[in-house]
């Protein structure tokens, strides 16, 4: 099934401009909601609106959207004035500079959206795509939409365009606010370590060989109670809390037997190449 844009947009770079559809790069389905119910007659309860002050419920069309200037003083909006305020969505990515994909921070990203092309724009949309992945670079801008203005970063993905968002720079904490202690860090225990990564390597990420477990699990006990069967609490696990020497742990770590799940990426991978030494060699002959 086709997937349906939440929006459009038009990227801006020189005299160029391309006009695109938003869409979602996630399935929201796959949260798992639960409703708060009145366990005597097994209904689904309102959420209503309580005045500390008058001590009364508020009815929906009483209510005002508020901004809190100072501790407990607010400035009221009418909705006639909360469209003001998000007058100045130009629904328009205006692109400021292209930078080199592997320069934008990962700890940056806030959501993806895919970009697809609006009826006439496809050339201009296959272009641009195309001379980010020749340039391997990523055009970096601004879109405003919902009163808000976005930082942005157009990178291209298979044929078309992705858009990230960006968080700013203020917006992220720094690291040195975060207290990592002291440490020395030996030359074994690098050696070992360095062994450890690299017998659990992989040269490309295949995000198919990783499922969701939890979800699964939670999936299956709601079906459980759905049939009239009681659920319990599984055992938890006895973990051993005692700290051991480091070394110890990363030499039990390498002698450990790999995980079904490891052998299975490795066993394909291992086929993968001989089918392309094979290839290789019949093209040859």
């Amino acid at each position: 099934m086709a997937a349906r844009p939440m929006g459009s947009a038009t990227i801006s770079f020189g005299l160029v401009s391309v006009p695109v559809k938003l869409y979602s790069t996630s399935e929201s389905s796959r949260r798992i909601a639960f409703n708060w119910i009145h366990a005597e007659c097994n209904s689904r309860v309102q959420q209503r609106f309580w005045c500390p002050v008058d001590e009364q419920i508020v009815e929906r069309d009483e209510l005002m959207k508020g901004y809190e200037f100072a501790k407990d003083q607010y400035v009221l909006f009418s909705p006639e004035e909360l469209k003001v305020l998000d007058a100045q969505a130009t629904n328009s990515i205006d692109i400021a500079e292209f930078v080199p994909l592997d320069k934008v921070e990962r700890l940056y990203l806030d959501r993806a959206y895919y970009l697809g092309p609006e009826g006439g724009g496809e050339r201009a949309y296959r272009l641009l795509s195309a001379t980010l992945r020749e340039t391997g670079r990523a055009a970096l801008g601004s879109y405003a939409a919902r009163g808000k203005q976005y930082l942005v970063l157009v990178r291209p993905i298979e044929d078309g365009l992705v858009m990230e968002q960006l968080r700013y720079a203020d917006e992220i904490r720094p690291f040195s606010e975060v207290p990592i202690g002291d440490g020395e860090v030996k030359k074994e225990e690098m050696k070992l370590a360095v062994q450890l990564v690299e017998q659990g390597s992989n040269d490309e990420y295949d995000p198919k060989q990783y499922t969701d477990e939890v979800y699964g699990r939670v999936m299956a006990l709601i079906e459980q109670k759905i049939e009239g069967e009681e659920i319990t609490a599984a055992p938890e696990p006895k973990t051993d809390t005692k700290i051991i020497d480091l070394m110890d742990a990363l030499k039990a770590s390498l002698s450990e037997p790999e995980k079904p799940q490891k052998k299975a990426r490795k066993s394909a991978k291992r086929t993968a190449s001989r089918k392309k030494t094979k290839a290789r060699k019949s093209s040859r002959g």
